[in-house]
């Protein structure tokens, strides 16, 4: 089996562990994965301002980006929406580039869907020492995704799962949305690291390199000890 890797923006900005350790995970599970150069944004920034013109640049880019590649993996829930909820959408007035779009949406993956539901595997053989809690990212709702990471992460060796309350609830970072409303986002996160600190974890885990870029940059005013570490960066640990 062949895929390939859709890196993201924040994941090759701020969070390079995460496609890393993607890549890494799924050539252990012997899958061939390579990284199509010409990939950039997948245009949600634009999308969620409302410049759907600049977004529909960026989703042709990105389809052109990965014509070739049979299956798509990408270690980020909120692009995997974008491109399977929202790329046909922009596209609903031409035809042709709607059927592209959503030959390309279906063969697109967020990694824990990827694994459970395509690869039918929920022990991947990872072991990871640590106190953990699991922070559900808001883009999992669209994907119609309900409990794959957790199934993922209970069979991870040496990890302590601790329960987070309001786990489902969204941190408030939303992309654009933080810099719009900054202090309704800050409140919001303020309100998810409290709780994160609360399970006295040594890690808060996440599928979103956003969210964990959010609450960790919060976690890390407040002096606190948790870190931040994508689902990725555990499965890949042996």
């Amino acid at each position: 089996m062949k895929v390939s890797l859709l890196a993201t923006c924040l994941g090759d900005a701020f969070f390079p562990e995460a496609p890393v350790a993607t890549a890494n995970l799924l050539r252990r599970l012997g899958i061939e994965v390579d990284f199509p150069q010409a990939q950039t944004c997948c245009g949600q920034p634009h999308f969620n301002s409302g410049y759907h013109d600049h977004a529909r640049d960026l989703a042709r880019h990105t389809i052109r980006a990965f014509a070739d590649s049979p299956l798509i993996v990408t270690p980020s829930g909120s692009c995997a929406a974008m491109i399977k909820v929202e790329f046909p959408e922009l596209f609903h007035h031409d035809p042709i580039w709607h059927a592209k779009a959503q030959n390309f949406a279906d063969r697109t993956w967020e990694l824990s869907q990827f694994l459970v539901h395509h690869l039918k595997i929920e022990d991947v053989g990872a072991r990871y020492e640590a106190r953990a809690t699991y922070h559900m990212a808001c883009h999992l709702r669209g994907l119609k995704a309900t409990d794959e990471p957790q199934r993922l992460l209970a069979h991870v060796r040496g990890l302590t799962m601790l329960p987070l309350e309001r786990f489902d609830e969204c941190c408030g970072f939303g992309g654009s949305f933080s810099v719009r409303y900054a202090n309704i986002s800050g409140a919001m996160v303020q309100d998810k690291a409290g709780f994160v600190e609360k399970t006295g974890a040594d890690i808060l885990i996440a599928t979103d390199a956003g969210c964990l870029m959010n609450i960790a940059g919060c976690l890390r005013r407040r002096e606190a000890k948790v870190r931040a570490v994508h689902l990725a960066e555990v499965l890949a640990n042996v």
